[in-house]
Parts: C-alpha cells; structure tokens; sequence
C-alpha cells in the first residue's frame, strides 16, 4: 500500500498551518510549525513571492490531501464520489473524507493522530456494528456503532489518546463513551461543524478545469 514517507512536520511546514499529524505533539511549544513557521528547503524562508491562482488551488487540495493522510489517486476517486452524490460537492467532499474509518476512530478520540487512528483500524482493533472492520477508507453511516475491540481496550495509547480528546472536546456530531471506548455516528457532519481554515472551492476549482 502506498504510504507518505516525508516527515509528517515538514508536510505541516509546507502548507504553512498546523495539520495535526504527529498527535499530542500538535498541541505543544515543540511543533515545527510554532518553532520555525516557514516552508521548508534552503528557500523556505523567502517571502514576498506571489503565488497565481494555480498555486493557490494546488496548494489547497495538497493540504486538503495531507490532512486526511491519503494518495492522490485515492483523492481524485473520493472526489468523482462526492461530484456524482447530491448536494453541494464540496461539503460533500469534506464529509466523505470526515467519514472515512480512520477519520472517526481519530475524531472519537480512539487515536492520537489519523496515521496512529489508521495504524489501529489495520491491526483489527475496531467494530463496526459489532463486525471488526480493518479498511480504514470504510465509509461509516449515520446511526452506526464504532467501538474498541476488548482486546485492544487494555493499549495504553488508546487510553491515553481517550483522554486527551475528552479534555480537548468531542465534535457535536458524534456520540462517545470514552470510558467504554466505544461510540457512534449521530448525523453527516454540517460544514459548520468541519475545519474553518479549508477552502474547498479552490479543490472544486482545480477539477473542475
């Protein structure tokens, strides 16, 4: 399976904001991105350059692309998914990506970043309405129960990301027991509810010449 092999903080440092990739490590004064906030390369630190529209859209859907930890072919499918479906494609973009396995086991607290959350959904630590799921791309529904397998319940980095995320808030669109390690999907999350600082017209842009 392809997989990215750069530094998950230079990624950060390239898109110039905080993707919240190395986990609990986000949240503290030794992120890259709070130490040294300029791309990185011998160039990074030039500034005044101005970027065409190109660039700008490109550089939206890289991010977009890094935040959830996914392949560009794996994207470009995940946004043929989101133009056929109804609604606006763009909120529709973000919700199947939000959607993902990986991406809720990581929203519910369940793994400290989406790479250890997918590492977790690989090693057959998750049920899905009671059936152990192991493809972190598996698309959960609204109303379906996700929850630690027993076996796993005992892992102290699943403990430890638990708590972190309880302190830090769950989202309002889903439904957790941290104590039990277990929780589900109430509804598709509203744009409202998703990242303020994506810009998912400048995605729909860029495919859409």
């Amino acid at each position: 399976m392809a997989r990215h092999l750069d530094a998950k903080c230079r990624l950060c440092r390239r898109e110039g904001e905080k993707l919240f990739l190395k986990g609990e490590k986000c949240f503290t004064d030794k992120c890259a991105v709070e130490r040294r906030s300029y791309a990185p390369g011998q160039h990074g630190q030039k500034s005044g350059q101005r970027m065409s529209d190109y660039g700008k859209q490109l550089r939206e859907k890289q991010k977009l692309r890094r935040t959830y930890g996914i392949m560009e072919g794996q994207f470009r499918r995940t946004y043929a998914a989101a133009s056929r479906s109804k609604g606006v494609t763009g909120e529709r973009l973000l919700q199947i990506l939000e959607c993902r396995l990986d991406t809720i086991v990581y929203r519910m607290g369940f793994g400290a970043s989406r790479t250890e959350a997918r590492q977790i959904v690989r090693h057959n630590s998750i049920l899905v309405n009671g059936k152990r799921v192991n493809i972190p791309s598996f698309q959960v529904k609204p109303g379906d129960a996700i929850e630690v397998t027993e076996r796993s319940k005992a892992q102290l980095r699943i403990k430890a990301a638990s708590e972190a995320a309880e302190s830090r808030g769950i989202p309002e669109w889903l439904e957790v027991d941290s104590k039990g390690l277990k929780g589900k999907l109430k509804a598709l999350p509203a744009r409202s509810d998703l990242p303020s600082n994506i810009n998912e017209s400048l995605v729909i842009e860029l495919y859409s010449k």
